[in-house]
């Protein structure tokens, strides 16, 4: 592994490429359209390319953490396009499984791999190098990139292309479900009048608790919608969710339930908010208000 390259410094990307240019004793080299995160990561010390061809052309590991389809789809060809046989593409994205598989093949037959890497744990877990990442894609690609991926987080190998997002797409459709649980429940309690930071105590230890649970309860009770992780984000797996869905000919009911709670945050300027905010639907519905705090 000679040179690294990271494509996409946003505000999770800003974060995963300055852990791999701290902790991998080879070259790295970030870029992004916008200058302002050129800039930031420029100021924590690390290295920009001069230009997006640059990194295509001249590194044998590709790192890419971006927002859409489109530019991923962009991205992948043009990595092809420019790039050596023998480069490994990693798209940190969350991505539909068979855009990814339509990539993987163009990237085999170009003599590259494509590993489809989703990441999970938000902006906190990003800066702190504790990122759960999720990748499918062939094993010897994933074996040789597998210490770059820990600058990040923990690498688990899920299986052949498109498992990694596919994977990712699980884990945000059951955490997605249980997120809106939480803000119906808390709006009923709510509504119930009774006391939300007892009812808290009283079930955080019971079989609604865990991680999620504990991590999101308190900023619904103290309105703080500060994103952690935007709902923005999450909604992009629950839409990949129901366009793979579609394309296995398969309902998802509990995640149209999501997805409609989220179209509201969306439609009423709240969707980049923490997903804590989801309570702020039922709020709407039950015309009450939950925790305290400023909105």
């Amino acid at each position: 592994m000679r040179k690294i390259g990271f494509l996409g410094l946003g505000v999770m990307g800003l974060h995963m490429a300055l852990n791999v240019d701290r902790k991998m004793d080879v070259e790295v080299v970030g870029f992004d359209v916008n200058e302002e995160q050129m800039r930031k990561y420029q100021e924590a010390g690390g290295t920009a390319a001069a230009s997006v061809e640059e990194l295509y052309s001249t590194c044998d590991v590709i790192l890419q953490m971006l927002p859409t389809h489109a530019i991923i789809r962009h991205s992948v060809e043009e990595a092809i396009r420019l790039g050596q046989p023998g480069t490994v593409i990693v798209d940190l994205s969350s991505a539909a499984p068979d855009i990814i598989l339509d990539l993987y093949r163009k990237a085999k037959e170009a003599g590259m791999y494509l590993l489809d890497s989703p990441v999970s744990g938000g902006n906190p877990m990003a800066e702190a190098g504790t990122l759960s990442i999720m990748t499918g894609g062939d094993r010897d690609a994933f074996d040789a990139v597998e210490p770059v991926l820990a600058c990040m987080g923990t690498a688990v190998y899920t299986g052949g292309p498109g498992s990694g997002d596919t994977t990712k797409l699980v884990n945000n459709m059951i955490g997605g479900a249980i997120l809106v649980a939480i803000a119906e429940g808390y709006a009923f309690a709510a509504k119930a009048g009774i006391d939300l930071q007892t009812t808290f105590e009283a079930t955080r230890g019971g079989f609604a608790g865990g991680p999620l649970y504990d991590n999101k309860v308190p900023k619904v009770l103290n309105r703080d919608f500060e994103p952690g992780a935007r709902i923005a984000v999450h909604r992009k797996d629950i839409l990949n969710a129901k366009h793979y869905a579609h394309k296995m000919d398969v309902d998802l009911p509990l995640t149209d339930v999501v997805l409609r709670v989220m179209d509201w945050m969306n439609d009423n300027g709240y969707i980049n908010e923490d997903q804590a905010a989801l309570v702020r639907y039922y709020e709407d519905k039950m015309q009450v208000t939950v925790g305290k705090g400023q909105a």
